[in-house]
């Protein structure tokens, strides 16, 4: 096998290989809002769970020449925010979104995409979104870099509230296939769900 340092890489080469390599990553899709009341929403692929009990998840929003992106901002003002589960049914949406806009300007607005009210934060959700939660700011961690320029800020939010439409969820469990979540690859590139086989755990 070839062996890389990645001290040898520039910061381009090493996001090739993290992002070729550790596939496929789901995509939070998350609203936000500023001071003013603006609704914003963004896509991250660097995203997952932390804990089950309680239900914690974690957001990595990476910072642009040291400064705070918009949605790290906004929560670290609010302590609040919503994750959306990205799926196939509105993906071309999602994408819009990560256009770069003005923190006064509403990404949801732009890609004609639907607030609808949550129930236990301020920050609405969006109605097109088949699974989507409400969290709470547990922590705010900058990392990377040093303390006084860090790259990255992670997000670990507490879910206090799910939401999931109604025939995707049976005695608990979720229908994968009905979901169609979808996933980040390297570059443009996204997956679909694929086949999907089981191996039981050994005891």
């Amino acid at each position: 096998m070839k062996a890389i340092d990645p001290k040898r890489l520039s910061a381009k080469e090493n996001y090739k290989f993290l992002t070729g390599s550790i596939i496929p990553r789901p995509v939070a899709f998350v609203t936000s809002t500023t001071r003013e009341g603006i609704l914003n929403a963004a896509p991250f692929s660097y995203f997952n769970i932390v804990s089950s009990s309680p239900p914690l998840i974690s957001v990595s929003v990476q910072r642009v020449n040291g400064q705070l992106k918009d949605t790290a901002r906004n929560v670290m003002d609010a302590g609040e925010f919503v994750v959306h589960i990205s799926d196939e049914n509105y993906i071309e949406s999602i994408n819009q979104t990560a256009a770069s806009l003005p923190p006064d300007e509403s990404e949801v607005e732009l890609a004609g995409l639907t607030p609808i009210k949550s129930t236990k934060v301020a920050v609405p959700g969006l109605k097109e979104a088949s699974i989507r939660l409400e969290c709470l700011l547990e922590q705010a961690i900058p990392l990377g870099g040093n303390s006084e320029n860090p790259v990255c800020d992670l997000l670990i939010g507490e879910v206090v509230c799910y939401h999931i439409k109604e025939d995707l969820y049976n005695e608990g469990r979720i229908d994968a296939a009905g979901l169609k979540p979808v996933s980040r690859l390297a570059g443009s590139s996204y997956s679909k769900l694929g086949e999907i086989f089981t191996l039981e755990r050994p005891k």
